[in-house]
Protein backbone atom coordinates (compact mmCIF):
# COMPACT_ATOMS: atom_id res chain seq x y z
CA UNK A 1 0.00 0.00 0.00
CA UNK A 2 1.36 3.44 -0.94
CA UNK A 3 1.79 6.29 1.56
CA UNK A 4 -1.05 8.10 -0.25
CA UNK A 5 -3.42 5.13 0.19
CA UNK A 6 -2.40 4.86 3.85
CA UNK A 7 -3.06 8.59 4.30
CA UNK A 8 -6.53 8.37 2.71
CA UNK A 9 -7.39 5.33 4.85
CA UNK A 10 -6.17 7.13 7.99
CA UNK A 11 -8.44 10.10 7.28
CA UNK A 12 -11.40 7.79 6.62
CA UNK A 13 -10.64 6.13 9.99
CA UNK A 14 -10.77 9.48 11.81
CA UNK A 15 -7.00 9.81 12.16
CA UNK A 16 -4.69 12.75 11.39
CA UNK A 17 -2.36 13.15 8.40
CA UNK A 18 0.42 15.66 7.74
CA UNK A 19 0.43 16.75 4.08
CA UNK A 20 2.32 19.30 1.98
CA UNK A 21 0.74 22.31 0.26
CA UNK A 22 2.02 25.19 -1.87
CA UNK A 23 2.32 27.24 1.33
CA UNK A 24 3.25 25.18 4.42
CA UNK A 25 2.60 21.64 5.69
CA UNK A 26 -1.02 21.04 6.68
CA UNK A 27 -2.70 18.85 9.27
CA UNK A 28 -5.53 16.91 7.66
CA UNK A 29 -8.50 15.07 9.13
CA UNK A 30 -12.05 14.39 7.97
CA UNK A 31 -13.53 17.91 8.01
CA UNK A 32 -17.06 16.51 8.44
CA UNK A 33 -16.24 14.30 11.46
CA UNK A 34 -16.52 16.20 14.79
CA UNK A 35 -14.32 13.62 16.58
CA UNK A 36 -11.56 13.92 13.96
CA UNK A 37 -11.81 17.73 14.11
CA UNK A 38 -11.45 17.53 17.90
CA UNK A 39 -8.23 15.52 17.41
CA UNK A 40 -6.85 18.34 15.23
CA UNK A 41 -7.60 20.96 17.91
CA UNK A 42 -6.09 18.65 20.54
CA UNK A 43 -2.88 18.00 18.57
CA UNK A 44 -2.39 21.72 17.87
CA UNK A 45 -3.38 22.87 21.37
CA UNK A 46 -5.70 25.25 19.54
CA UNK A 47 -8.59 27.24 21.03
CA UNK A 48 -11.90 25.59 20.01
CA UNK A 49 -13.27 29.04 19.10
CA UNK A 50 -10.54 29.54 16.50
CA UNK A 51 -12.09 28.16 13.28
CA UNK A 52 -10.35 25.67 10.99
CA UNK A 53 -10.67 25.79 7.21
CA UNK A 54 -11.46 22.87 4.93
CA UNK A 55 -9.71 21.76 1.74
CA UNK A 56 -11.25 20.27 -1.40
CA UNK A 57 -9.74 19.18 -4.75
CA UNK A 58 -11.69 21.58 -6.99
CA UNK A 59 -13.75 24.76 -6.81
CA UNK A 60 -16.81 22.82 -7.99
CA UNK A 61 -16.44 20.36 -5.08
CA UNK A 62 -16.30 23.35 -2.71
CA UNK A 63 -19.89 24.21 -3.60
CA UNK A 64 -21.02 20.92 -1.99
CA UNK A 65 -19.93 22.36 1.36
CA UNK A 66 -20.48 26.12 1.01
CA UNK A 67 -23.21 28.41 -0.33
CA UNK A 68 -21.14 30.87 -2.34
CA UNK A 69 -22.57 34.06 -3.82
CA UNK A 70 -22.08 34.76 -7.56
CA UNK A 71 -19.25 37.18 -6.67
CA UNK A 72 -17.55 34.58 -4.47
CA UNK A 73 -17.89 31.97 -7.21
CA UNK A 74 -16.22 34.31 -9.74
CA UNK A 75 -13.40 34.98 -7.30
CA UNK A 76 -12.89 31.30 -6.46
CA UNK A 77 -12.82 30.28 -10.12
CA UNK A 78 -10.19 32.93 -10.80
CA UNK A 79 -7.89 32.29 -7.82
CA UNK A 80 -8.28 28.59 -6.98
CA UNK A 81 -6.43 26.30 -6.89
CA UNK A 82 -3.90 28.55 -5.22
CA UNK A 83 -2.60 29.94 -1.91
CA UNK A 84 -5.89 31.59 -0.98
CA UNK A 85 -8.42 30.76 1.75
CA UNK A 86 -11.91 32.04 0.91
CA UNK A 87 -14.25 32.60 3.87
CA UNK A 88 -17.85 31.94 2.84
CA UNK A 89 -21.17 30.62 4.15
CA UNK A 90 -21.05 26.96 5.15
CA UNK A 91 -23.71 24.43 4.32
CA UNK A 92 -25.37 22.44 7.10
CA UNK A 93 -23.19 19.39 6.35
CA UNK A 94 -20.15 21.29 7.75
CA UNK A 95 -20.07 20.74 11.54
CA UNK A 96 -20.02 23.67 13.96
CA UNK A 97 -16.95 22.08 15.59
CA UNK A 98 -14.92 23.12 12.52
CA UNK A 99 -16.05 26.75 12.59
CA UNK A 100 -16.34 27.44 16.31
CA UNK A 101 -20.10 27.68 15.80
CA UNK A 102 -19.79 30.41 13.18
CA UNK A 103 -21.92 30.34 10.01
CA UNK A 104 -18.90 30.81 7.71
CA UNK A 105 -15.96 28.57 6.86
CA UNK A 106 -12.62 29.03 5.12
CA UNK A 107 -12.17 27.01 1.90
CA UNK A 108 -8.85 25.99 0.33
CA UNK A 109 -8.08 24.31 -2.99
CA UNK A 110 -4.32 23.77 -2.68
CA UNK A 111 -2.13 24.10 -5.76
CA UNK A 112 0.08 21.15 -4.86
CA UNK A 113 0.13 17.76 -6.60
CA UNK A 114 0.38 15.62 -3.44
CA UNK A 115 -2.33 17.58 -1.63
CA UNK A 116 -4.64 17.35 -4.65
CA UNK A 117 -3.94 13.64 -5.03
CA UNK A 118 -4.99 13.12 -1.40
CA UNK A 119 -8.07 15.32 -1.84
CA UNK A 120 -9.09 13.48 -5.01
CA UNK A 121 -9.29 10.35 -2.84
CA UNK A 122 -10.83 11.78 0.34
CA UNK A 123 -12.38 15.24 0.88
CA UNK A 124 -13.04 17.57 2.49
CA UNK A 125 -10.18 17.52 4.96
CA UNK A 126 -9.06 20.09 7.48
CA UNK A 127 -6.76 22.80 6.15
CA UNK A 128 -4.72 24.10 9.05
CA UNK A 129 -0.98 24.36 9.48
CA UNK A 130 0.78 21.28 10.90
CA UNK A 131 2.20 22.96 13.98
CA UNK A 132 1.35 23.48 17.62
CA UNK A 133 -0.55 26.77 17.94
CA UNK A 134 1.81 29.66 18.61
CA UNK A 135 4.81 27.92 17.04
CA UNK A 136 6.10 28.62 13.51
CA UNK A 137 4.47 26.95 10.51
CA UNK A 138 6.44 24.03 9.08
CA UNK A 139 8.05 24.06 5.63
CA UNK A 140 10.20 20.96 6.13
CA UNK A 141 9.35 17.70 7.89
CA UNK A 142 12.61 18.00 9.81
CA UNK A 143 10.97 20.93 11.67
CA UNK A 144 7.70 19.14 12.47
CA UNK A 145 6.72 19.57 16.13
CA UNK A 146 7.10 16.24 18.00
CA UNK A 147 3.52 16.56 19.27
CA UNK A 148 2.19 16.76 15.69
CA UNK A 149 4.40 13.92 14.47
CA UNK A 150 3.16 11.75 17.30
CA UNK A 151 -0.51 12.65 16.69
CA UNK A 152 -0.36 11.92 12.94
CA UNK A 153 -1.03 8.40 11.66
CA UNK A 154 0.69 9.20 8.33
CA UNK A 155 3.14 11.92 7.26
CA UNK A 156 3.34 12.64 3.51
CA UNK A 157 6.72 13.98 2.44
CA UNK A 158 6.52 16.67 -0.23
CA UNK A 159 9.99 18.07 0.35
CA UNK A 160 10.47 21.74 1.22
CA UNK A 161 7.40 23.98 0.86
CA UNK A 162 7.57 27.73 0.01
CA UNK A 163 6.54 28.81 3.50
CA UNK A 164 4.34 31.85 2.99
CA UNK A 165 0.87 31.31 4.47
CA UNK A 166 -2.28 31.56 2.37
CA UNK A 167 -4.07 34.87 2.04
CA UNK A 168 -7.40 34.71 3.88
CA UNK A 169 -10.15 36.75 2.22
CA UNK A 170 -13.84 37.44 2.81
CA UNK A 171 -14.91 38.34 -0.72
CA UNK A 172 -18.43 39.50 0.24
CA UNK A 173 -17.04 41.88 2.88
CA UNK A 174 -14.17 42.90 0.58
CA UNK A 175 -11.79 42.19 3.46
CA UNK A 176 -8.39 40.50 3.59
CA UNK A 177 -8.15 38.86 7.04
CA UNK A 178 -4.56 37.64 6.60
CA UNK A 179 -1.90 38.82 4.17
CA UNK A 180 -0.15 35.92 2.51
CA UNK A 181 0.78 34.77 -0.97
CA UNK A 182 -0.91 36.66 -3.84
CA UNK A 183 -2.39 39.26 -1.42
CA UNK A 184 -1.76 42.13 -3.87
CA UNK A 185 -3.62 40.29 -6.66
CA UNK A 186 -6.50 39.56 -4.28
CA UNK A 187 -6.75 43.22 -3.23
CA UNK A 188 -6.64 44.34 -6.87
CA UNK A 189 -9.49 41.93 -7.76
CA UNK A 190 -11.59 43.15 -4.82
CA UNK A 191 -11.08 46.76 -5.92
CA UNK A 192 -11.93 45.97 -9.56
CA UNK A 193 -15.06 43.94 -8.68
CA UNK A 194 -16.88 46.09 -6.15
Amino acid sequence: MSDMERAADAIRDGDLVVYPTETVYGLGADALDPDAIERVFEAKGRDRNDPISLAVPTVERAFEFVSASPREKRFMREFLPGPITVVTTKREVVPDELTGGRPRVGVRVPDHDLALQLLDTVAPITATSANVSGRPSVTSLADLDPEIHEAAAVVLDGGETPGTASTVVDVEAGAVHREGRDAAAVRAWLNDHR
